[in-house]
């Protein structure tokens, strides 16, 4: 029994001072300190934040992000010694990619026994070391990998980790605490520091006044985004500037939030419609690919990229061809582009007619889409069309879509989405991640709908039996929809444009294309959840009906649709 506080207490007052609210963690056994310091919390009713045992690492990553992403406050996930690390990787990836700030944490041993004082056990020599250290293994996925030394600065140097992650560029940072550190005992500062909120950073005022005046004098502007949606004030100032002057705004292929509201006039769908290249000006809003290849740039058009990070250290190759940045926190940027906009005054009757233009080509664009359903309606067989577009209709307003498919993302983007604040989450990054982003949505927005849209290569690489049986045991219901095309039709789909008239194409061999198929949905059947298999038009109404009734009682919900492409 201990009778000081140690360096155990050491990290869970750290985690206080943040402001953390959830530990999410893949336990390892390094973390006998952390438990004990978090057991007293417990017993002695202080505040601190919760415990949350998770079953796979990329689970416990999942969580920290989908958590996140709706709250905008970063979480803690401690995952054990650089095995943990190497499993939970990939979702550390795709938050570094995304842009989430997280403070991971694993541990490692020092003295390996030869401590008479300490025994961390005999599986760290032999089983669990890493040469130069765990924080080697992180380096390349996260913005600040460091051990720590001393029981003296473990406070505080996890306490400047998670202000660093916060700030811009927001990213995962890695501290590695070994188990004889934390061990020893721990002397708390007498003045306990609440460490500020990151500040908001903005553009000058002469880079705002210049965009401003480039958007009155353009004839044909137009908006790109991909992240405007992160926070609903930056879908709500991106709204704002489009109306002022009528912009027409479309989504990059790589939209990562809902942007946009999909059913407004000046919403003219994602991917590259021609109004790119007739546009005489563009700001691409938090875009990390506007258009692709870089050849296809719009010729006739200035540029100007609004973002927090316009040049990002985890891309290899990032060609922006901007004439002038607007760098600073997208949000305020926005609304003091739309106070000088309107302190200027805008040419009433010139945006009252690209209004018009637009809405009328707002309006034609939503009639090919509907076209495109009544079609998919006609037919016997489920069109990723027609399942969006039901699935819109069944999902109740407030729902939120996290999506991780492929081949069948354009679907999703044009006729599954209602663009509202906060209503679509894109996974980054690998392929594996949504079952724990969406259980981190839902742990963050318990009062609304969580659907999980995937493909069926993209469920097999998901933690579905862990993620499935955290959301029994922490009462996170949601739907999962696996759209299912027989295959990973994402390799065929490359292959087959690589070699049009190859091998693999003239005698329908395609190595990378097969998947040994079983009912996904019978996985729902030991956790208690709702799961039927969808072969036919006819009966998707009836079953989202019966998934969306399960969710809503407090079920989760796990569809396996068999689609025709």
């Amino acid at each position: 029994m201990k009778n000081a506080p140690d360096g155990g207490d050491a990290v869970l007052q750290a985690f206080r001072n943040l402001g953390i609210d959830y530990v999410m963690s893949s336990p390892g056994s390094e973390w006998g300190p952390v438990w004990e310091a978090m057991a007293q919390q417990k017993l002695s009713n202080e505040p601190g934040p919760t415990y949350l045992t998770c079953a796979h690492e990329t689970l416990a990553v999942g969580l920290a992000t989908g958590y996140t992403s709706i709250t905008g406050r970063m979480q803690a996930v401690m995952l054990h010694a650089g095995v943990g690390l190497l499993q939970g990787a990939l979702g550390i990836e795709g938050a570094l990619r995304g842009a989430i700030p997280m403070l991971v944490m694993s541990g490692e041993s020092l003295s390996f026994g030869d401590d008479p004082e300490i025994n961390p056990g005999f599986q760290w020599q032999a089983l669990l070391n890493q040469v130069g250290g765990n924080a080697r293994l992180l380096e390349p996925l996260v913005k600040w990998s460091q051990q720590i030394g001393s029981v003296t600065t473990m406070h505080q140097q996890i306490v400047s980790a998670g202000e660093l992650a916060q700030r811009n560029p927001r990213a995962p940072v890695y501290v590695s605490a070994p188990i004889e550190v934390m061990m020893q005992p721990w002397s708390p500062p007498e003045d306990m520091r609440t460490p500020p909120p990151a500040p908001v950073v903005t553009a000058t005022a002469d880079d705002i006044d210049a965009v401003a005046h480039m958007l009155l004098a353009a004839k044909n502007p137009a908006i790109i985004t991909e992240e405007a949606g992160r926070d609903p004030a930056g879908h709500a100032a991106l709204v704002e500037l489009a109306e002022l002057l009528a912009i027409p705004v479309v989504e990059g292929l790589f939209a990562l939030y809902a942007n946009f509201p999909t059913d407004h006039a000046l919403y003219q769908g994602p991917g590259r419609p021609p109004l790119i290249d007739e546009a005489d000006l563009i700001l691409t809003i938090g875009c990390r690919q506007p258009w692709y290849p870089l050849a296809k740039k719009p010729r006739k058009a200035r540029i100007v990229a609004i973002d927090d990070t316009p040049f990002r250290d985890h891309m290899v190759y990032q060609p922006s061809e901007a004439e002038r940045f607007i760098e600073g926190n997208i949000t305020a940027n926005l609304e003091r582009l739309a106070e000088a906009v309107r302190a200027v005054g805008p040419d009433a009757q010139a945006v009252e007619a690209r209004r018009e233009t637009w809405t009328a080509a707002s309006d034609a664009r939503r009639a090919e889409l509907k076209t495109i359903e009544v079609e998919a309606a006609t037919r016997d067989t489920i069109s990723p069309a027609l399942l969006a577009a039901e699935l819109a209709k069944a999902a109740p307003d407030d729902a939120i879509f996290v999506d991780e498919c492929i081949t069948h993302r354009p679907a999703i983007l044009r006729h599954l989405r209602s663009g509202a604040a906060h209503s679509y989450f894109r996974v980054n990054g690998g392929l594996g991640q949504s079952m724990g982003v969406a259980l981190g949505t839902k742990l963050a927005a318990p009062e609304r709908t969580v659907v999980t849209t995937l493909g069926d290569g993209t469920f097999l690489y998901n933690p579905a039996v862990q993620a499935l049986a955290f959301a029994r045991e922490q009462q996170l219901a949601t739907l999962t929809i696996v759209f299912n095309n027989h295959g990973y039709n994402a390799m065929r789909k490359d292959q087959e444009s690589y070699y049009p008239d190859g091998v693999a194409a003239r005698n329908d061999l395609w190595m990378g294309h097969p998947i040994t198929e079983f009912d996904y949905a019978e996985l729902a059947k030991p956790f208690g959840a709702f799961g039927a298999k969808v072969e036919s038009p006819a009966e998707l109404p009836g079953v989202l009906e019966q998934a969306f009734a399960a969710v809503a009682e407090g079920r989760s919900a796990l569809l396996n649709v068999l689609l025709d492409a």
